[in-house]
């Protein structure tokens, strides 16, 4: 039997092992899908700017078909300002993120939120559910919370966003466009 041949069942197996304890068994993107870059302007994200560099390096990690990197043009500027984190979405891959400081202040881990707020310009919406391993899961997680990497399905959904540019088209004008997600509050 052939390596992948292999590969492919034990991936069915583990599938129908995780089917049959409730899991939700995320499909992802083939290995043939463009790659989007996204280029991003933090020069405006003062003492965070190292922060959403190391947020942007854990996305790229951790999905195939997007790629976040410094530069221009820029689809997305980085803020820093005395409230909460947030980010206003104009459509998939584009949009502000404002680093507020009121979260820093009470303890929350910066990179956390740096790559939280990158989720939703991927496509991503807050998911409450106080859990560490969801990225999404934002303030609801507990402050001591310092996982910074998004889980595999945050990973595949976006993936699944950027399979492809008419996807993606799709995805922005039917889901993420005008959105804007809070840190806390929502």
């Amino acid at each position: 039997m052939s390596t992948q041949r292999t590969a492919r069942a034990i991936l069915a197996a583990v599938t129908v092992i995780l089917s049959l304890i409730g899991a939700q068994v995320v499909a992802t993107a083939p290995a043939s899908a463009a790659v989007t870059t996204i280029y991003y302007d933090a020069s405006r994200a003062g003492q965070f700017a190292t922060n959403f560099a190391q947020a942007a390096q854990i996305w790229n990690s951790s999905v195939s078909n997007v790629r976040l990197q410094s530069g221009s043009p820029a689809s997305v500027v980085i803020y820093v300002d005395s409230g909460w984190p947030r980010a206003y979405v104009t459509r998939l891959g584009a949009g502000r993120i404002y680093m507020g400081t009121q979260a820093v202040d009470q303890g929350y881990d910066r990179t956390r939120i740096a790559t939280h707020e990158w989720g939703h310009i991927l496509g991503l919406p807050d998911r409450r559910t106080g859990l560490c391993s969801d990225l999404m899961s934002g303030s609801s997680a507990p402050v001591s919370c310092r996982n910074s990497y998004p889980s595999a399905a945050e990973a595949a959904r976006v993936d699944q966003l950027f399979a492809s540019v008419a996807v993606a088209a799709t995805v922005a004008d039917a889901s993420v466009d005008g959105r804007s997600y809070v840190w806390a509050g929502n």
